[in-house]
């Protein structure tokens, strides 16, 4: 599914559930729903990179959509054991003009940085260059309220872990030449990337937004697939809104 479309369509859902809900609650109450719906916003970095592997930092972005539900830990205790799912957006964007193409020396299945005048001609003005890369996530993380009367109103801080699984990569160009002529590429390969990804976080918490980091404890591509055979790592960071 399109990211935007998903993203537009998660939204109108719970929107449209809180807005039924908001008739039975009080102004400015939370809907009484089970769970959370987390919109993240952040950036994506590469841990351990070689210096010729270097991305722009604000078109490397990261949305992700997740649902997690609540398990108390105690009778008011504070904690809570909140395990979910959804999705994980993420793009990269390389710099100088260079794209990610598959290496035939070393596999169909391997991926090597190039100059994007040596796949589309040179005299070419780049004007799109990134490179998306989609999980389906399973975040699972131990929550602290700070608030243990009232979890939905509490400052909180959370630990937990990440599992995903990628279902998506692709890279899209956009050149135009000399002669005016525009091409627009997508272009959907493995690239030597790492089918599962698993790492760490932490979020720090306040009634309706979170402050996050996911630190990859697995390389970002697969053993000597990747370009200048690194083994980096994924560091994403941001802010989230919850929708509900």
């Amino acid at each position: 599914m399109n990211k935007l479309t998903l993203i537009l369509v998660a939204l109108a859902i719970s929107f449209q559930v809180a807005a039924q809900e908001r008739e039975r609650t009080p102004i400015g109450g939370r809907p009484s729903i089970p769970g959370d719906l987390f919109l993240d916003f952040g950036f994506n970095l590469l841990n351990n990179r070689p210096d010729d592997l270097g991305t722009r930092f604000f078109a490397s972005r990261v949305v992700n959509l997740y649902y997690q539900t609540s398990v108390n830990l105690g009778n008011n205790s504070g904690f809570t054991f909140n395990p979910g799912f959804g999705f994980g957006l993420e793009k990269l964007a390389f710099q100088d003009n260079q794209t990610l193409v598959p290496n035939l020396a070393i596999s169909p299945e391997s991926s090597q940085l190039v100059p994007i005048s040596s796949v589309y001609g040179n005299n070419i003005n780049v004007e799109t260059n990134t490179m998306a890369i989609n999980y389906f996530d399973i975040p699972l993380e131990i929550r602290y309220h700070l608030n243990k009367s009232n979890y939905a109103k509490s400052v909180r801080f959370a630990v937990g872990g990440k599992f995903g699984l990628l279902y998506n990569a692709h890279t899209k160009i956009q050149v135009t030449d000399s002669d005016g002529l525009t091409q627009k590429v997508k272009n959907r390969q493995n690239y030597g990337l790492n089918p599962i990804r698993y790492g760490v976080y932490t979020r720090i918490g306040f009634p309706g937004f979170t402050l996050w980091s996911y630190y990859g404890l697995n390389s970002f591509f697969k053993e000597d697939r990747g370009p200048f055979g690194t083994n980096a790592t994924q560091f994403n960071f941001g802010m989230s809104v919850t929708l509900f």
